[in-house]
């Protein structure tokens, strides 16, 4: 039963003229709005947190927009779409790190800090080791953030447009770069929120329209939709297709993957508290109050669009099948804009396209404000100047590391354009929970904690999760690596967690026995008081 209540096409690419047409109309639009805010945008208060001006509620929605990334659309559909019950760990990871994150970081993160993260960990400890530190952690995981999204653009333009020359697809990811970087130095903060409340917006509900449309299909029974899948991957030549319903399909062939896939467990479930871009959003509220509010509405709006993932990734694996997915130009990544088309035609492929473009222009412009205000804020001000720098200074060097960062983000994006992004942020995660969480914990639960501690861990997670990945089999040897024609791979792994998370709190660990004490009993103590109460916590100035 092939449902098209929207205009139908016989392309794989919809109607190529229509998509730019709606995808121009997008831009041009959300550029109004971020001009029109940001003209406000002088202060560094503005550009960084928007004059911790926004709600909940609005908060809520913005975090969405600011989580639910590339990968969570795209690149989770496609695994549902191919590996079936394997690929959907991804979305419970996602999820289930929302509770981390509200029970531990959430509320003592806005009640100690003020820009970044690093202004949590240099509230008792050393400014200057711990902030430079902490500035290369965020710098690294962004950058893997960056290149995720970079690549779900390519990938999904592609698609749209039919093309598999390398080149154009270069051309695409550089053209969103260039966006990005517009969003960003025309409106801060304040225009990134409202361009991610808008996209989370219109994401949930594109998703949810196809939820329906595929309820309708199978009049209501989900059933009749996983077996539906099973019958397109046996097909498509599948050996054993009923694997798609069973866990291991991917992560259960041998020892090496169980264990791969308790690493990407890790790397998921305790990477969100300690991605700086979600931490940074603590800071767009007023009160503590309003962040438990809109980290609440985050959890809500997220928990039922992963929901929704499930059925849309099945969906694709019926509809669309592994075998045209495989084809396509933006492999497993089109399997959503694809099936939009099988359901809708041209033009609701069109639409939901347009959505997952919004996705990522507002993710990479999250990500560059948040990578910006550490290099401006925590490395140049703080370190480079010792604190004497101008408000206007600090926002003209973030304006100038959100060019640079945008250009290492295009070029990083077009060498991995062929990664699925699922994977690519799972990475990210990865150096998260590796690099920073263990210091934001101990920082804010520890009181012996010291500056020592922090820096042997932010730095040896860092390290470690880059040393172990680039000697994965992620990086090189195996198939659908970032080398795979390459082979320098002696460690049987995708995802770097299972090593890198532990070096990153046993170093936290040994760094603080070994270390001098900082002997800041008072400040430690007023942290306390302060996280876990809010006491003294001065009201934001409204720009």
């Amino acid at each position: 039963m092939n449902i098209n209540f929207l205009a139908a096409s016989d392309s794989d690419a919809g109607n190529p003229v229509l998509n730019i047409i709606i995808f121009v109309a997008f831009i041009v639009i959300t550029m109004t709005i971020v001009t029109r805010v940001g003209k406000k945008t002088t202060q560094a208060g503005d550009f960084y947190t928007g004059g911790a001006s926004f709600s909940g509620t609005q908060n809520g929605l913005a975090i969405a927009g600011d989580y639910l990334s590339a990968a969570s659309f795209l690149g989770i559909v496609g695994s549902v779409a191919l590996t079936g019950y394997d690929g959907f760990l991804y979305s419970i990871g996602f999820f289930v790190a929302w509770v981390v994150a509200l029970l531990l970081v959430a509320e003592p993160l806005r009640n100690t800090g003020k820009f970044t993260m690093a202004d949590v960990l240099s509230f008792r400890l050393k400014q200057r080791p711990v902030r430079l530190a902490a500035s290369f952690a965020t710098l690294g995981v962004t950058l893997f953030y960056l290149i995720a999204q970079m690549a779900g653009a390519g990938a999904l333009v592609s698609t749209l447009l039919d093309v598999h020359e390398k080149g154009v697809q270069a051309l695409i990811i550089a053209i969103v770069g260039a966006v990005m970087i517009a969003y960003v130095l025309i409106g801060g903060m304040k225009g990134t929120t409202y361009v991610q409340m808008i996209k989370a917006v219109l994401l949930i509900a594109g998703v949810f329209i196809m939820v329906v449309l595929v309820a309708i299909a199978v009049k209501g029974n989900f059933s009749e939709l996983l077996q539906n899948a099973v019958d397109k991957h046996a097909a498509d030549g599948a050996e054993n297709a009923s694997a798609i319903l069973d866990p291991g399909m991917k992560y259960g062939v041998d020892t090496a993957h169980k264990i791969d896939f308790i690493s990407l467990g890790l790397a998921l479930c305790l990477g969100v508290s300690g991605l700086p871009h979600v931490l940074m959003r603590f800071y767009t509220v007023p009160t503590a109050k309003e962040a438990r509010k809109s980290v609440v509405w985050a959890i809500i709006l997220i928990g039922a669009f992963y929901l929704m993932t499930l059925v849309v990734g099945y969906a694709a694996a019926w509809k669309v099948g592994p075998e045209r997915i495989g084809d396509s130009a933006g492999g497993a990544n089109s399997a959503a804009p694809l099936l939009a088309l099988e359901l809708g035609g041209s033009i609701f492929m069109a639409l939901i396209s347009a959505v997952a473009f919004a996705t990522v222009l507002a993710v990479v412009a999250g990500l560059a404000i948040t990578a910006s205000a550490s290099v401006a804020h925590d490395l140049y001000h703080s370190v480079v100047r010792k604190g004497q720098s101008t408000e206007e200074e600090q926002v003209r060097v973030s304006k100038i590391t959100v060019v640079v960062l945008g250009v290492i983000s295009v070029v990083l994006g077009i060498l991995a354009m062929d990664q699925n992004v699922a994977f690519l942020v799972s990475l990210a995660f990865c150096v998260a929970a590796s690099a920073n969480l263990p210091t934001i914990l101990f920082s804010l639960y520890w009181k012996k904690f010291n500056t020592t501690g922090a820096v042997w861990s932010t730095y040896g997670g860092l390290i470690s999760a880059l040393v172990v990945l680039v000697f994965s089999d992620a990086v090189s040897g195996a198939k659908g690596a970032m080398f795979e024609n390459s082979d320098w791979s002696f460690i049987p792994l995708t995802n770097p967690a299972i090593i890198s998370i532990p070096i990153g709190f046993a170093l936290a660990i040994l760094g603080t026995y070994l270390g001098k004490p900082d002997h800041k009993e008072a400040l430690a103590a007023e942290m306390e008081v302060r996280s876990l109460t809010g006491v003294g916590v001065e009201a934001p100035v409204d720009h």
